[in-house]
């Protein structure tokens, strides 16, 4: 089955990619989920749209990349989560209050799909978020997580 991927797929490709995968893999995982599309003739336009918008959101170069990463590194990134007794929280820290986090703190917006949490962050305290800010750079950021 031919598909052209509208998400990051770890292992798989970019979005806008024309990929060959397993018939089952794509109509029960790929596209119901929204990763994928099927492949037509006509679906070119679609595959412009969807590079275009993945080239505006991307950092411009590897050298803006490297700027942006010493501007994410420099600071620690406090965010302010709803906590219970124990310094658990009522949920896990997500990673769009991750990018808003960081948008306010080092004034870069960062997309909240190219920031990977290893494990979930259910806890108060200091935590490393890995955000990918182009292909060869990688940023890892000191978050505090704090009780609002």
């Amino acid at each position: 089955m031919k598909l052209i991927l509208t998400q990051e797929v770890d292992g798989l490709g970019a979005p806008g990619d024309v990929v060959e995968v397993k018939d089952g893999y794509g109509r029960n995982y790929l596209v119901p989920r929204g990763l994928g599309i099927r492949w037509t003739r006509g679906g070119e336009k679609t595959i412009e749209s969807i590079k275009s918008a993945r080239t505006a959101r991307a950092v411009r170069d590897e050298d803006h990349a490297k700027d942006v990463k010493a501007k994410l590194e420099a600071n620690a990134v406090n965010v302010k989560v709803r906590s219970g007794e124990g310094g658990r929280l009522f949920g896990a820290v997500t990673t769009t209050e991750i990018a808003d986090a960081i948008t306010d703190v080092s004034g870069e917006k960062v997309d909240r799909r190219t920031i990977v949490v290893a494990n979930p962050i259910k806890s108060l305290g200091s935590h490393e978020v890995t955000v990918k800010l182009h292909d060869e750079v990688s940023a890892t950021v000191a978050l505090n997580v704090v009780p609002a």
